[in-house]
């Protein structure tokens, strides 16, 4: 579990984004899209009627935004993180994790190329929870 520090450009996005929703943020990652993880049961609140909000955002920003709810369970978490994509199963053993995908075309999307996708939803969940590593199997 890393500890997260926020630049000053983070708040400004996050400042937006909780002013513009009214959802509460937990964390904002900012890399070639804006990933915001949203406190639990604020989902509704920052996607708005029909995804207003969110193309508000979108709008504004000139960037792509994709919203996930935090769960204090680490197995949910994950699956909010790769939403839309589904898993047959998600186990956590001894802090590995491990996502069963259901056809070689999700293990590839999960995995991506060079294990980017893989990489880059290990370190946002090693932000919130002890774990070793993530697998896609």
């Amino acid at each position: 579990m890393n500890k997260i520090k926020f630049d000053s450009e983070l708040i400004k996005l996050i400042t937006l984004f909780e002013s513009m929703t009214g959802a509460k943020v937990k964390d904002c990652i900012a890399n070639d899209r804006l990933i915001f993880i949203v406190q639990e049961n604020e989902m509704g609140k920052a996607i708005g009627k029909n995804g207003a909000n969110i193309r508000r955002i979108e709008n504004s920003l000139k960037k792509k935004i994709k919203l996930v709810e935090f769960s204090n369970d680490v197995l949910q978490f994950v699956k909010n993180m790769i939403y839309p994509t589904e898993a047959l199963d998600i186990k956590n053993e001894d802090g590995v994790i491990t996502i069963q995908g259901k056809d070689t075309s999700t293990r590839a999307i999960l995995i991506g190329r060079e294990r980017q996708n893989l990489n880059h939803l290990s370190s946002i969940v090693k932000r919130f929870f002890d774990i070793k590593e993530i697998k896609v199997v």
